[in-house]
């Protein structure tokens, strides 16, 4: 057989070659196909979003605390969430802890680590956690910089040749809490691409969320979780998480989420407020590739005559085979009824939904396999018809700056736009 092939191996060389062929197979196989094949999601419950009897059965199934009063004050891009965050970082009496995926040390960072090193030099405790990977960015110097001052500053899931199997589960959650008192979640995250108000095509639109009261418990769960993970200090007691006693304000959920192939709560939660959309379900994500779950439901609501659209980026966009991915499934959303818009003027990173005027989601949660399946991420359910319908405004705002995709013209672009979208589609594991 060896003289066939042209060369010559002995038996233990034909032994290490099948072994290496069999490695081979097997990463790609582990890479590149779902590990099971999940059933189709069926059941539920019918009612309307925002009541109290959805309120309670969305909260017992991903098992969580219904948590009562405060507030939620949405906040628009660069020139709305970074006045309010270093505001409230200055204004710190006892604990700043902030978790997040991106952090550059350039102008906006900067802001924010002189925030952070003039709190711990008066006697804060300051904690930053960011991603290894996100956030290269943020050298040793940088590092060595803030400890000096006094801030504690950590890297999740640094890289490490013993850890390579799981380098690619990371922390992608946006919680930043003051005090135990003031809370800050959404899509945003620490670099000067986030700033401005999208005036150019390098200002990126997304929103932050800042929350006050018992909601503030959920984002600083977030935090703890990844700290405890990564130092080994627990987060815990009155400094931290404040009493949960119910008052007046808002209603809602706060899910932390490190998925495993059977806990997926963001893709429950989100799969519950879009099968129970009676008028309006309106998507803004980044990221949108959403599994056979979301699409049916999203489609079932959309023939049921339902006012469901999906805002996401256009041609300037920081990840074009997500995109491409993306928009393999057009044909079948806009079949049944989906309206679905792409934001022309910069990146669009918001991630919201907005449900029959009064159910809101936020949070750190893409619409794609990452966000529900390996990334760590935070997102909350508001019941608010007031914080609704500021998102609702932002994104007619954002709608009358996109471009409408109609099936006529969708089916007609070129043959190797198609077979771009086929090949991210294949990929979608890998997004």
């Amino acid at each position: 057989m060896s003289d066939a092939l042209g060369f010559d191996l002995p038996w233990w060389g034909w032994i290490l070659l099948l072994i290496g062929a069999i490695s081979l197979v097997s990463v790609i196989v582990a890479l590149f196909f779902p590990d099971w094949r999940e059933k189709q999601y069926s059941g539920g419950f019918d009612a309307p979003v925002g009541s109290e009897e959805f309120m309670a059965s969305a909260a017992a199934f991903v098992n969580v605390p219904l948590l009562r009063g405060g507030e939620a004050t949405l906040l628009q891009n660069g020139d709305g969430f970074y006045p309010a965050m270093l505001k409230a970082i200055r204004g710190a009496r006892d604990t700043v802890n902030f978790d997040i995926y991106i952090f550059e040390p350039d102008e906006i960072g900067r802001q924010f680590m002189d925030a952070f090193m003039e709190r711990a030099r008066a006697g804060v405790e300051v904690r930053l956690l960011v991603d290894a990977f996100g956030s290269l960015n943020l050298k040793r110097s940088h590092c060595r910089e803030l400890r000096e001052a006094g801030v504690r500053v950590e890297k999740f899931r640094p890289f490490k040749l013993l850890n390579l199997v799981r380098i690619y589960r990371r922390t992608h959650r946006r919680a930043l809490v003051i005090d135990g008192q003031v809370g800050f979640t959404g899509g945003a995250a620490i670099s000067k691409k986030w700033k401005g108000n999208v005036s150019n095509p390098h200002e990126w639109r997304d929103s932050m969320t800042r929350v006050t009261g018992p909601l503030v418990n959920g984002i600083q769960s977030a935090f703890a979780n990844s700290w405890v993970y990564t130092t080994g200090e627990v987060i815990a007691g009155p400094r931290f998480y404040r009493a949960l006693a119910p008052a007046a304000g808002i209603c809602g959920v706060s899910v932390v989420s490190s998925p495993s192939d059977a806990q997926q709560p963001i893709r429950l939660l989100f799969w519950l407020s879009f099968s129970n959309a009676r008028r309006r379900l309106w998507i803004c994500n980044s990221y949108f590739i959403p599994d056979a779950h979301l699409r049916s439901a999203v489609i079932e609501r959309a023939r049921a005559g339902v006012d469901v659209r999906v805002l996401v980026p256009g041609n300037q966009n920081d990840a074009v085979p997500v995109q491409l991915a993306g928009r393999s499934f057009y044909d079948e959303l806009l079949r049944a009824g989906v309206r679905i818009f792409e934001y022309s003027p910069a990146m669009m990173h918001a991630k919201t939904v907005v449900v029959d005027d009064v159910w809101s989601i936020v949070g750190s949660a893409n619409l794609d396999e990452r966000s529900m399946e390996i990334n760590e991420e935070n997102i909350l359910g508001i019941s608010d018809p007031a914080f609704a319908a500021s998102i609702v405004e932002g994104v007619e705002a954002d709608l009358q700056r996109s471009q409408e995709i109609k099936l006529e013209e969708w089916r007609k672009r070129p043959v190797w736009q198609r077979g771009l979208e086929a090949l991210a589609k294949s990929l979608i594991e890998q997004f």
